[in-house]
């Protein structure tokens, strides 16, 4: 028996949400989202429902890490052995996962543990995978991060930058690949997260929800009508669903051949330094982002516009704030910015 998932593009609102997600999908190199908000926003829901949006990928037949036969680079030790003996490398369809992470989760239930006696007396290495090696391929979800281990984030954090999980002990190491989607979500009343950490992330919103009556009233239909007969509401949105899983993988293909004009890259550095940004990392996410939106709309070339979108979802999180405070932007330094790029 199998569960339906409530269909993505039946969720109503949250649009900077959903955009986040989906540009996450399409780049997983944008370094995840962290998504904030109360609860009963639907938050869970949306992560759940991208993944069962997707197509299945192909994964190599019989590898713990799920890895593509079709990239050579990115094969794991035991996959890389066995196309190097020779042996063929055969692939099979599988769907992309929401792999979560409990709250609770220890450094090496996450990363793996070696085998340090095994490997003293037989002289091999004997790996126990961990959450990272499910990940791989896949959306790593963490529900309430700002009460993980602060250590432990910076394992998922470190990962997810280099798509690599390596675990040393005793001078024993081990690395397989983990080139996974983070997202993380959080209710910021229960917590904050260090900033040190937030900034890692690619992109981060914020959810609240609906204030306006008729959008409310949507949303309890919605999920009324789901709940009494969840295939025929998923049904519905059949084609909405169709339309968006092929633009995603429309953008994935065009995204190597998207065009940046010298003079956005100049734009996107004054908008950083009039915001006084810390680092170049936000630069950098910001670009990432404009190129991934040009890939989106189905553009090879990226457009102000782009930067400007890109900006409202990189830049927010990495603003100077005091603790419990919300980084806010400067949109009129940002528009100044943009009329004298325009001029």
């Amino acid at each position: 028996m199998t569960t339906s998932i409530y269909p993505f593009t039946a969720i109503v609102g949250q649009e900077d949400m959903k955009l986040a997600l989906v540009l996450n999908i399409i780049n997983p190199a944008l370094g995840g989202v962290l998504i904030k908000g109360e609860k009963g926003t639907a938050k869970s829901t949306a992560v759940r429902a991208l993944a069962d949006l997707l197509p299945a990928m192909e994964v190599t037949a019989g590898c713990r890490f799920q890895c593509d036969p079709h990239s050579p680079a990115n094969l794991c030790a035991g996959c890389r052995d066995r196309r190097n003996a020779g042996h063929a490398v055969t692939g099979k369809p599988a769907k992309m996962r929401v792999i979560e992470l409990p709250v609770s989760a220890t450094e090496d239930r996450v990363v793996g543990t070696l085998d340090i006696e095994h490997a003293i007396k037989e002289g091999e290495k004997r790996f126990e995978p961990g959450i990272l090696a499910d990940a791989n391929r896949n959306i790593l979800y963490v529900d309430e991060i700002n009460l993980l281990d602060d250590h432990v984030v910076d394992v998922l954090l470190d990962a997810a930058a280099m798509g690599v999980n390596t675990v040393e002990r005793e001078g024993v190491s081990y690395s397989h690949p983990a080139k996974f989607v983070l997202v993380g979500t959080m209710n910021p009343e229960e917590g904050d997260i260090r900033p040190q950490l937030v900034d890692r992330f690619g992109l981060s919103v914020t959810v609240k929800g609906e204030h306006e009556p008729q959008q409310r009233v949507e949303v309890i239909k919605r999920r009324l009508a789901y709940e009494q007969d969840p295939e025929r509401f998923t049904v519905q949105y059949e084609a909405e669903q169709q339309q968006l899983a092929g633009q995603i993988t429309q953008a994935r293909q065009l995204l190597p051949k998207i065009n940046l004009p010298d003079d956005l890259l100049l734009l996107t550095a004054k908008v950083a330094i009039v915001l006084e940004v810390d680092g170049h990392r936000a630069d950098i996410t910001v670009i990432k982002t404009a190129i991934t939106l040009a890939a989106f709309a189905g553009r090879t070339t990226v457009t102000p516009e782009d930067l400007r979108q890109a900006a409202r979802l990189a830049l927010p999180h990495r603003m100077r704030r005091r603790p419990f405070e919300e980084g806010v932007l400067d949109w009129d330094k940002i528009e100044a910015v943009f009329t004298e790029h325009r001029a």
